[in-house]
């Protein structure tokens, strides 16, 4: 039974830090590197994250400087960044790629705190997940009589726990992400 807790919980934390990582990669007005996270270069016919491949640098608090460590890259790098979603057009001088944040404006301030809820929601939604499948297991454990009634009920309160700790831990997160977008 105790598995059956440390593996959900196991689970319900990685949830939450996927949330985290997706949320450093909404971009917040200021210049921040995880917003390149998730762009690959095709460079020499292998996918490659940007950070492998280049120096990134934040000379300004809206600057962004990219200096690949193969010059040969610099084309590259920038029809990845074109290419990407990220909304930012790259200013290549031949030596250094420069992305130029935008201030962001009251509507895209609330546009990004629409795609934060929605990014928790999706957590709550898999932590929630989560709780069923482990609670599935719990009644097979009861149906085999590994368990007992009691154990069950037990248990599922124990796991309701659980999930409204992760399902608070994610609303908390949410807030701090809001407020930092609100504040820039």
């Amino acid at each position: 039974m105790n598995t059956v807790f440390s593996n959900a919980e196991s689970k319900m934390e990685k949830t939450i830090s996927v949330m985290v990582s997706d949320f450093k990669g909404i971009r917040a007005g200021r210049a921040n590197a995880a917003v390149l996270d998730k762009i690959s270069v095709d460079y020499y016919g292998v996918p490659t994250p940007i950070n492998q491949m280049a120096a990134i640098s934040v000379p300004e608090p809206a600057i962004l400087a990219i200096q690949p460590w193969d010059a040969s890259a610099l084309k590259l790098i920038e029809k990845a960044i074109n290419a990407s979603d990220i909304g930012i057009n790259p200013q290549n001088d031949g030596k250094i790629i420069r992305l130029a944040f935008p201030s962001l404006t009251e509507d895209r301030r609330r546009d990004l705190c629409k795609e934060i809820k929605k990014t928790g929601e999706d957590s709550k939604v898999a932590i929630r997940s989560i709780r069923r499948d482990a609670i599935e297991k719990l009644k097979a454990m009861k149906k085999e009589s590994t368990i007992t009634e009691d154990d069950l009920k037990q248990a599922e309160k124990k796991m309701q726990d659980l999930t409204d700790k992760f399902c608070k831990k994610i609303d908390e997160e949410c807030a701090a992400k809001e407020k930092e977008i609100m504040e820039i």
